[in-house]
């Protein structure tokens, strides 16, 4: 009897301390922090890692889409009328982006490569074949145009040429043509007195099988928020095509590689060479991917707005001062002085001016905006849609009769859709870390628990042991009867 007592005291001592342990390991988070540490040691870029390989030839399939915007109306538009568009798409491209030329640096603390992107036709996943004929704005046109404006004696030239040549503000080229190039006869006209100009033109010219120049990036190795950080770009660590230091600044990733352990209330830093800028992304929603939860994230109207509604934003007004409002950067300073306009899709967040300016415009949060969706402790996209659209500042230029009647407007060229999800292999393997994560977690929850049910076991135990005599008693007769 003795000993029977002695072992339920035993199980409730062990219950306390159970719970004690339990609660003392979820007040100092040591199971989260210790997870947390493997973590940072396994998420840097160097060999032998999976954060490595990850990077230096991501094995997710990533599409390129494209969707062109088809004139309707270009004689009404050369009488000053709203611009008519039809949305015509996609033209889908799968997008091979390895990093090459890979260098480590500084005693494994930086590492330079080129990022150098292949993109592959794929016809069952586009509306049509690359031959389909678009008709859209004359981008060489309208750039000599502007350029040569403040030149009478060229200007004049110019205008003779274009009107003798047919050459006008649209031009009607195939989905190929505008995307990788073509020989403009205008360009190559104005190359017997300008040698330097190249006589291609192609919205994404020299950008297939090839890279945007040098980065060098932060390995982690010394602090896990530096992960894949961009320290140079082309051998400078600041731009020089905007206005304050702010908007010159590089920060963050390149886009394609976050830091791990993410937190809600922080900002995702990332730069861009297709919009010649660094943007940011903050927290939106939680979601699921392939049964994997994370963080979406996705850039708020701020960063793209107008300097009178975020004044850090007024550098990027070019020339000083020369702002043409929310949901639009006038990107000219680095595209060689092409009168290019970068927005969201349809400008979606952009100010409304620039949707009602053109007709076939229905910008929706679903289709036009920009999202990642990462894994917060790994910092592993699960799922992301780069959208960004390419427009032509078109506007009466006083030297050529052709633009005399138009009105000035940001007119939509095409918008691309670069997209990609996290593939079976990796999300398999990143699933067994959410597994082995959330038992890891638990553990001080398991304590309590058992904690508590060896309690409750206890209790009913004591109180079995503390039966009044009298009731014993009571039930002696029965027992001997």
């Amino acid at each position: 009897m003795l000993l029977k007592s002695c072992c339920v005291y035993s199980m409730g001592v062990f219950s306390l301390l159970l719970l004690i342990l339990g609660i003392s390991l979820v007040l100092s988070t040591v199971f989260p922090h210790f997870i947390q540490a493997v973590v940072k040691k396994e998420v840097v870029l160097k060999n032998g890692t999976d954060a490595f390989e990850a990077w230096r030839d991501p094995p997710a399939p990533i599409y390129m889409q494209f969707y062109f915007f088809n004139v309707t109306n270009p004689l009404e538009v050369l009488d000053g009328e709203r611009p008519a568009v039809v949305e015509i798409g996609p033209y889908t491209y799968r997008e091979y982006r390895p990093m090459e030329e890979v260098n480590f640096q500084d005693n494994g603390t930086k590492v330079a490569a080129v990022n150098t992107k292949t993109y592959i036709f794929q016809r069952n996943m586009s509306r049509g074949p690359e031959s389909d004929l678009i008709r859209t704005v004359n981008v060489p046109a309208m750039t000599v145009m502007k350029r040569f404006k403040d030149h009478p004696i060229l200007a004049n030239l110019i205008a003779a040429y274009m009107r003798s040549s047919g050459e006008g503000l649209f031009t009607t080229r195939t989905v190929g043509e505008l995307l990788w190039g073509y020989e403009d006869a205008l360009l190559k006209a104005l190359k017997v007195f300008r040698p330097e100009l190249d006589d291609v033109f192609g919205l994404f010219y020299k950008s297939n099988a090839s890279n945007d120049g040098q980065y060098v990036f932060s390995t982690g190795a010394q602090s896990y928020k530096d992960f894949a950080r961009v320290e140079s770009w082309n051998g400078e660590s600041s731009l020089n095509w905007w206005t304050s230091d702010q908007c010159n600044m590089i920060n963050g990733t390149n886009g394609a590689s976050f830091h791990p352990i993410i937190s809600k209330n922080e900002l995702l830093y990332m730069f861009s060479s297709d919009m010649c800028r660094s943007l940011y992304a903050e927290y939106e929603d939680d979601v699921t991917v392939k049964g994997i939860p994370g963080y979406r994230f996705s850039p708020p109207s701020k960063v793209f707005a107008n300097h009178t509604v975020n004044p850090d934003n007024a550098g990027f007004c070019v020339p000083a001062g020369n702002c043409l409002g929310s949901g639009v950067l006038n990107v000219s300073t680095c595209k060689q002085g092409a009168p290019i306009i970068m927005s969201s899709p349809h400008f979606y967040e952009g100010d409304e001016n620039f949707v009602q300016g053109v007709f076939g415009m229905n910008p929706n949060k679903e289709e036009h905006q920009t999202v990642i969706d990462v894994h917060p402790l790994t910092g592993i996209i699960l799922q992301a849609a780069k959208r960004l659209q390419i427009n032509a500042f078109v506007e009466k230029i006083p030297t050529f009769n052709l633009t005399a009647n138009v009105k000035t407007v940001v007119f939509p060229i095409v918008y691309l859709n670069e997209s990609v999800v996290i593939d079976d292999a990796s999300a398999k393997k990143l699933q067994s870390v959410v597994v082995m994560a959330n038992v890891v977690e638990n553990v001080p929850f398991m304590l309590i628990g058992l904690g508590i049910i060896l309690g409750g076991v206890f209790m009913l135990l004591m109180c079995r042991q503390t039966v009044p005599e009298s009731t014993v008693a009571e039930r002696q007769p029965l027992l001997t009867s």
